[in-house]
């Protein structure tokens, strides 16, 4: 594979992508424009690959730890809408359990997962709000699926986003969020500003790994 000359980022499509990290089993992209990380297209996982490892997460509605790490996003998401809003749980996984949070707040809200509800009807309709939480990682081609969210989102309306941040270089090699052979893409703080700025949405980050934005 030729890993020496500069490629086109996935998340920012800039000229700006080269060599950040390879070790026996995988190699992964730097951008120097957005500083998203991303996994050599020769090394992403397959499909069933990708829904038997979804399987094993415990995603369980009804488990309280996990509702209060959801809270994370929910609770400055909730505090910048208005009641009654109509939403999307986009990658929902097996347990929808931020749809739940939501609609006991008093929102309706879809579900569109590519393995659990691949309910291909829901991306033809357009949202009030988009929550993606432990989704984003995951974006085979983090651009394309940006741009999706952004045309399913109506003007004025929100994006809330959780993913874990990658923050310092030297942890890559031994950082657990790597180790998820699921997860392919890894943002930086400036990777969403960098989004915000394409898109045209405001950026607001109001908690470590979360991101709220704004269409405009």
């Amino acid at each position: 594979m030729n890993t020496m000359n500069p490629v086109d980022c996935r998340v920012c499509r800039q000229d700006a992508a080269a060599c950040f990290f390879e070790d026996l089993e995988r190699f992964y992209w730097g951008c120097s424009a957005c500083g998203a990380v991303f996994l050599h297209k020769s090394h992403l996982p397959g499909a069933e690959e990708e829904r038997m490892r979804y399987l094993e997460h415990e995603n369980d509605p009804e488990d309280m730890k996990y509702r209060q790490f959801l809270n994370r996003l929910a609770r400055p998401l909730l505090k910048r809408m208005p009641a009654g809003l109509n939403g999307l749980d986009y990658g929902c996984g097996p347990g929808p359990a931020l749809a739940l949070i939501l609609q006991e707040a008093g929102h309706r809200v879809q579900l569109y997962d590519p393995f659990f509800f691949p309910r291909q009807e829901t991306l033809k309709k357009s949202f009030d709000f988009i929550v993606c939480t432990e989704t984003a990682e995951h974006f085979h081609f983090p651009r394309e699926e940006f741009k999706r969210l952004n045309l399913m989102l109506r003007p004025g309306g929100w994006l809330g986003i959780m993913t874990t941040f990658l923050v310092d270089r030297k942890d890559f090699p031994d950082w657990y969020y790597r180790r998820d052979p699921t997860h392919v893409v890894f943002y930086r703080r400036e990777t969403f500003y960098a989004l915000a700025r394409i898109f045209a949405w405001q950026c607001e980050i109001p908690a470590e790994n979360v991101v709220i934005m704004r269409k405009f």
